[in-house]
């Protein structure tokens, strides 16, 4: 039999409900040949590998004795494999009927694509934010005076929550990895994840590094994806893990781009997080109802980015 084109990496770590929901979502793809799949367990202590075992005997299986974090995890995977596409996934995700021949569909159209992202679909129904800028000096900038609340195609492009028009297929700058499909070609010329990445931050840096080698990121809003979100990493960071999201983004970016570009993103959306803050405090006060929760959102928001200004070492160990 001809290999399947598409090898799907699960990373799982203590979600064994979740994981059983994805693995059964997949389960006609692979009888159909569309699919191989493996799991590589990162040491879970709720039976998630023995759930692997003794239900779904046609997934390979990695049971590693020590939390190898995500991207060295599919690293792993596509070591082992030889695929057309290699796709990276969170155990918390379920993938909808035709989902993969839309991806499959899109990369025949579009074969400068080196990763395509789809649609991800959160527990309420609704499409979540998956497509994001590259944080670089002037689109920090934009971001902090608010350039994009003026100029909505400005939003748009910069793919802002809020303002970026999901139901439009596109080439975009990067997409999170809960769920992508990246081709081979394109994963063995930038070597994968970089695995210094060990947790957050590394679809972006995977981002930034396929278009430094010529290749685009496409968004496919046809594919569509269930995603619960943070199932793994709100044990360990909370339920909200955007503050360590955004510690592990300045490793990225003084890797990438260096100190001085780091600590300048830092200040700007520092700058950015305490006029926003300012501007909420008659409101918090008249009526904190409203008001007073997304103030101390943007107060913790600008602590995170002071963390940013830290020297390089302490920032790379951030990542």
């Amino acid at each position: 039999m001809a290999p399947a084109p598409v090898v799907v990496a699960v990373i799982s770590w203590n979600t064994r409900d979740l994981l059983q929901r994805c693995l059964e979502s997949f389960a006609s793809e692979v009888e159909a040949g569309r699919v191989e799949l493996w799991v590589v367990d990162n040491a879970s202590s709720d039976g998630s590998a023995e759930l692997v075992r003794e239900r779904f005997g046609w997934a390979n299986l990695i049971a590693s004795e020590e939390n190898l974090g995500f991207g060295r995890a599919v690293n792993l995977v596509a070591s082992r494999t030889e695929s057309e596409w290699i796709a990276p996934a969170n155990a918390d995700i379920a993938i909808r009927e035709g989902t993969i021949e839309a991806l499959l569909d899109t990369a025949e159209r579009d074969p400068g694509a080196g990763a395509i992202a789809p649609r991800l679909v959160g527990k309420d129904g609704g499409t979540q934010h998956s497509v994001f800028g590259f944080p670089t000096v002037p689109y920090s900038f934009l971001l902090a005076i608010g350039a994009y609340r003026w100029i909505p195609r400005l939003g748009d492009r910069m793919a802002i929550p809020g303002y970026w028009d999901s139901e439009r297929a596109r080439r975009v700058p990067w997409a999170i990895g809960a769920f992508l499909i990246i081709q081979r070609a394109a994963w063995d010329a930038v070597g994968g994840f970089d695995e210094r990445q060990w947790m957050y931050a590394e679809d972006l840096d995977l981002g930034w590094r396929l278009g430094s080698a010529g290749w685009s990121t496409r968004y496919e809003p046809r594919a569509a994806v269930d995603h619960v979100g943070a199932a793994a990493t709100s044990q360990l960071f909370g339920s909200d893990p955007s503050p360590d999201w955004q510690r592990a983004t300045f490793g990225f970016i003084v890797r990438r781009w260096g100190l001085g570009h780091s600590w300048a993103v830092a200040l700007l959306n520092f700058v950015g997080a305490v006029l926003r803050w300012a501007a909420l405090t008659p409101g918090s006060i008249s009526n904190p109802g409203r008001y007073a929760e997304r103030r101390r959102n943007y107060a913790r928001w600008a602590r995170v980015q002071l963390r940013g200004l830290r020297g390089r070492r302490t920032l790379e160990r951030l990542s």
